[in-house]
């Protein structure tokens, strides 16, 4: 039997709240979800997802949030209210 080690990670709190819920939802422990990874990642000698940035929370566009905050709090957004627009299937 291979002989096991202790790997040490820090995480942000809220993070490890809700991968031990998760991985509870899926009978899993955090470190056997751990080694999961670790496996696949050994295996196929890369990620076994895609990695990527979500382009709603890059800096421009949370600049662009901020403003747009800014405005209505100093109310100098405007708002109209747009009539729904049905769809036929």
């Amino acid at each position: 039997m291979a002989r096991t080690v202790n790997v040490n990670i820090k995480m942000d709190e809220d993070v490890k709240k809700r991968m031990e819920w998760a991985c509870s939802e899926m009978g899993l422990s955090m470190s056997a979800a751990i080694t999961i990874f670790a496996k696949k990642v050994g295996r196929e000698f890369r990620i076994p997802f895609e990695v990527s940035a979500d382009p709603f929370y890059s800096e421009s566009n949370l600049r662009h949030l901020e403003k747009i905050m800014q405005d209505t709090k100093e109310g100098k957004a405007h708002f109209a209210e747009h009539d729904l627009i049905e769809v036929d299937e």
